[in-house]
C-alpha cells in the first residue's frame, strides 16, 4: 500500500477534514496507508512540501502572500479548502449571557500575537465595531501556551481553536462567550496544499476522491460517531468536550461539501490581510490557489 505523508501547521479538531480522511478509513478505501505530522515549533509545513517529507500539508492561502511579496512565487499552491469559516472561540471567566464585543476593551487576552490567527482577531474587532488596540494582548507562544496560561490564572478571556474551550468548559475554569466566524462569515481560512508537480499524480487524485468523501462524511454523521472515530488522536480531551466541539463546528458550517477554494472566499482573505497592513495588494488567485485534481467516483 502506498504511504501518503500528511502535515499540520496547526493539529485541533477544527481541521477534522484531513484527520476524518485517516480516522475514517477513507485514505485506505483507495488504497493509501498515512503518516502524519505537526509542524514543529517555528517552522513552516511548507518547508515539508520543499523538501520532500510531506505531500500534503494543513494550511492558509494566506500562506502564499509572503512568498509573493518578496517577488517570489509560492513553493506550494493551495488546492481544497479545510475551512470556510475562522474556526476561534472566545472563553471567559465566568458564564455571560449578555457578552458583547465591547466587554474585550480594557481586557487581558490571551491570545495568538501574529499571523492569520492574530489578523482574523483583529479583522472580527473591526467588524464589531471595537477598537483592538484598546486591547491587553498577552501571548505566551503556540495553541498549548495560551491553553496553560489561561489555566494558569493568566487573562480575562482567551482565545482558542476547539477542542481546547470545551475541555476548559468541561473542566469548569472558563465559559465560551461567543465564537469570531460568524461576525467575519464566509472565507478562504484555511486549506490543504502541495507542490504542483504533485497534484497530477495518481496519488493526488486518489487522496482527492478520498477527501471529498471524509467532507460528506463530516456533514452527514452524528458528532457522536465522528467522535468515536477520531477520539485516538485527541487522547488528552474528553468524549464529552470533543463531541460538543464537533457538534459546534458542523452547526457553524465551517466544513462546507466542496472541496475547492471559491474565488469568492478567496477575496474575503484579502480584504483581511488588506485591512491589517499585512499586504499592500490583492494577488490573484491563481497564483496562490489552484482547482483540485479532477475525480472520477471509481
Amino acid at each position: 500500500m502506498t504511504t501518503i505523508k500528511i502535515q499540520f501547521t496547526l493539529f485541533s479538531a477544527f481541521y477534522s477534514p484531513l484527520i476524518a480522511v485517516m480516522a475514517g478509513g477513507f485514505l485506505k478505501r483507495e488504497g493509501l496507508d498515512y503518516e502524519w505530522s505537526v509542524a514543529p515549533p517555528g517552522t513552516s509545513a511548507v518547508d515539508a512540501i520543499v523538501d520532500g517529507s510531506a505531500h500534503v500539508i494543513q494550511s492558509a492561502p494566506s500562506q502564499g502572500f509572503g512568498s509573493l511579496k518578496n517577488g517570489e512565487t509560492p513553493p506550494a499552491v493551495h488546492f481544497a479548502q479545510v475551512n470556510e469559516m475562522d474556526g476561534f472561540f472566545i472563553t471567559g471567566r465566568e458564564p455571560d449571557l449578555e457578552f458583547s464585543w465591547d466587554k474585550l476593551e480594557g481586557a487581558e487576552i490571551v491570545m495568538f500575537k501574529g499571523g492569520q490567527p492574530n489578523a482574523m482577531f483583529r479583522y472580527a474587532c473591526h467588524k464589531a465595531g471595537i477598537d483592538y488596540n484598546k486591547i491587553i494582548p498577552i501571548t505566551p507562544g503556540g495553541a498549548a501556551d495560551i491553553d496553560a496560561a489561561f489555566r494558569n490564572g493568566q487573562g480575562q478571556y482567551a482565545q482558542q481553536q476547539g477542542p481546547f474551550p470545551q475541555q476548559l468548559e468541561a473542566d469548569e475554569i472558563g465559559t465560551i462567550v461567543t465564537q469570531v466566524g460568524p461576525i467575519i462569515g464566509r472565507c478562504a481560512f484555511s486549506s490543504l496544499a502541495a507542490s504542483r508537480e504533485w497534484l497530477e499524480t495518481d496519488m493526488a487524485r486518489a487522496f482527492t476522491r478520498a477527501y471529498r468523501n471524509a467532507r460528506q462524511y463530516l456533514n452527514e454523521a452524528s458528532a457522536k460517531e465522528i467522535v468515536a472515530a477520531e477520539k485516538p488522536f485527541f487522547p488528552d480531551i474528553s468524549d464529552t468536550a470533543l463531541e460538543k466541539c464537533i457538534s459546534t463546528y458542523q452547526q457553524l458550517g465551517c466544513w462546507t461539501p466542496h472541496v475547492k477554494i471559491t474565488k469568492q472566499a478567496y477575496e474575503v482573505i484579502l480584504d483581511i490581510f488588506q485591512y491589517t497592513g499585512a499586504i499592500a495588494e490583492r494577488y490573484p488567485y491563481e497564483l496562490v490557489c489552484t482547482m483540485p485534481p479532477v475525480v472520477t467516483n471509481s
